[in-house]
């Protein structure tokens, strides 16, 4: 290719046609927020073919071609802490088919809906970046756009901070306790010391 263009070159065997075909069946496609950021999970069922074919952030995972029993489920991990997933494969009607994710045996909905109890997420923008930063609550683990932060925990009069920083940022999450039982403790993120909103989902 040395004209130096990005017009893709096609084999005498993969036309146009071909590549195009690759994603007609396509049946469902999620978005799972984990710790370590936002994972899209894409499946194809070939109700004719049989085929089921599990993308993950893209890369395909399972591909299983010629299956005769069309319901069923497949099992895969996602993220960097290699969560478990399962894809529920059910018939309603016909040739009609209902798919559904679950992530750690719970359906997608109650998984996020825990996940906004044990979790708090900030997006910001540092030196021409997006950062995505979450904190699980459980294990005080600190992570930013899919790694793990090194931490350092401290208390102080009011509470705990957890430190780290990005790039010559200098970060903490504070936790101090709102008073209230049903809040809980209040967790804020403070960068070169200014409060950043937190996002729900």
């Amino acid at each position: 290719m040395a004209s130096g263009d990005d017009s893709p070159i096609f084999e005498d065997d993969e036309s146009p046609l071909y590549s195009l075909e690759k994603m007609t069946d396509l049946v469902a496609v999620w978005e799972v927020a984990l710790s370590d950021g936002i994972h899209k999970i894409e499946f194809e069922h070939g109700t004719t073919s049989g085929k089921r074919v599990v993308y993950v952030d893209g890369k395909e995972e399972i591909r299983k071609e010629w299956m005769f029993k069309l319901v069923g489920k497949e099992t895969f991990c996602v993220g960097a802490a290699k969560t478990k997933a399962t894809i529920n494969i059910d018939a309603i009607s016909g040739f009609a088919y209902e798919y559904t994710l679950e992530i750690n045996g719970k359906s997608l909905k109650k998984y996020m809906e825990n996940r906004s109890k044990t979790t708090n997420t900030w997006v910001l923008h540092l030196d021409g970046e997006d950062l995505r930063v979450v904190l699980e609550k459980d294990t005080m683990d600190v992570w930013c756009n899919g790694k793990k932060m090194e931490t350092a925990g401290e208390f102080v009069e009011d509470g705990t901070e957890t430190h780290f920083s990005v790039g010559s940022h200098s970060c903490y999450i504070k936790a101090v306790s709102s008073g209230k039982r049903k809040e809980g403790i209040i967790h804020t993120l403070i960068v070169d010391n200014k409060e950043i909103p937190e996002i729900s989902y």
